[in-house]
């Protein structure tokens, strides 16, 4: 959305909304993207969000320019963060904010480096000043109850083995900057909870456990419909919780609702994905976001998308919101009110560090 700069100024100076309220815990939610990159659609996407959830996860890139040079760093695209806290937080939307280093629609890639940086990894002087100087500030500015660092990172450290222990140190003194900022906010980084599963002798748990001590929550991501067309089975998620005392997350996921291509999706499949994350992890997760609240015409992005294979990959994921691009419900959106409805009844069970 590099281009809601001067939409979402407008926006914030409109005053729109009610001023941020506490939130339940758990706390559900969504990203919030809109069916389309223009200001009437990101507008509706929030007032849709904030009718069926209590948070919004803002992942975002890192300035690496800018954030180079010091936590102070003037920069549009912090500017544009600042006012959809702004939004969010008017409607009642709790942030929940994750700095991403990499490519959304491609974990194996940097996001956005400067040409003249050239080809660098985790280990290089100026990749690690600027994130943990765009981290800090997020905690700084926001005081946020949750901060992730880094998305999905176990597929980047799995395509890049080498950089692999980079990454982990970087989030390690990421961390203790965070920490020293913002006492009370919880740090994670998460982790793609269907790759992990592949591992040759069943779920791969290094990846998460070269992060501990220092992962206050335990993240993921999930999509398992593409390995499971009827949604994904009873003991898909049970051994997450068997694995820690830690409290939980689900940072993004979902299914689509109709096939793409040879990729299958159907209502059904909806709802038997929000079954199972009920049903497997409910009681222990701290916060639950979804991907899309509202389906993505995925051509309207075509600009701001890089790459014809990332266009390819942005489709597989625009029809997974629980309402259509023009904000008709679909039927798992019931289904997710029900489990808010519940959610907002029983707070997450206890969890202790190990």
């Amino acid at each position: 959305m590099r281009n809601f700069g001067l939409i979402l100024l407008a926006l914030c100076a409109l005053g729109l909304g009610a001023a941020q309220q506490s939130a339940p815990l758990p706390l559900l939610g969504f990203f919030p993207t809109p069916a389309r990159p223009t200001w009437r659609d990101m507008l509706a996407t929030l007032d849709g969000i904030s009718r069926h959830a209590g948070a919004v996860l803002l992942q975002r890139n890192v300035p690496w320019q800018e954030f180079a040079a010091g936590p102070d760093a003037t920069s549009r695209e912090f500017e544009n963060l600042q006012n959809l806290v702004r939004l969010s937080r008017q409607r009642g939307l709790e942030p929940i904010f994750v700095v991403d280093a990499l490519n959304g629609l491609d974990r194996r890639r940097f996001y956005g480096l400067p040409p003249a940086w050239g080809r660098v990894g985790f280990a290089d002087r100026r990749v690690r000043r600027a994130f943990t100087n765009f981290a800090v500030r997020i905690a700084r500015e926001f005081h946020p109850r949750y901060l992730g660092l880094g998305s999905e990172v176990n597929t980047y450290m799995a395509a890049h083995p080498a950089d692999a222990a980079n990454l982990v140190s970087l989030y390690r003194e990421t961390y203790a900057a965070v920490k020293q900022a913002s006492p009370a906010t919880l740090v994670f980084a998460t982790f793609q909870w269907d790759q992990l599963r592949r591992g040759r002798t069943g779920v791969d748990w290094s990846p998460i456990e070269a992060f501990e001590p220092l992962l206050d929550v335990w993240a993921i991501s999930s999509y398992p419909c593409f390995d499971y067309p009827q949604g994904p089975p009873a003991d898909y998620y049970t051994p997450l919780p068997a694995r820690t005392s830690k409290p939980l997350a689900v940072a993004e996921g979902g299914c689509s609702s109709k096939r793409v291509g040879r990729w299958p999706g159907s209502a059904a499949a909806q709802i038997a994905y929000l079954r199972a994350i009920r049903d497997q992890l409910g009681p222990r997760l701290a916060f639950w976001i979804y991907l899309l609240y509202n389906d993505v015409d995925a051509n309207a992005y075509h600009s701001a998308v890089a790459s014809e294979r990332d266009q390819e990959t942005l489709a597989l994921f625009a029809s997974m919101g629980l309402t259509d691009a023009a904000g008709r419900p679909k039927a798992a959106l019931a289904f997710w009110d029900a489990i808010r409805r519940e959610a907002r009844k029983s707070p997450p069970a206890p969890a202790k560090a190990k």
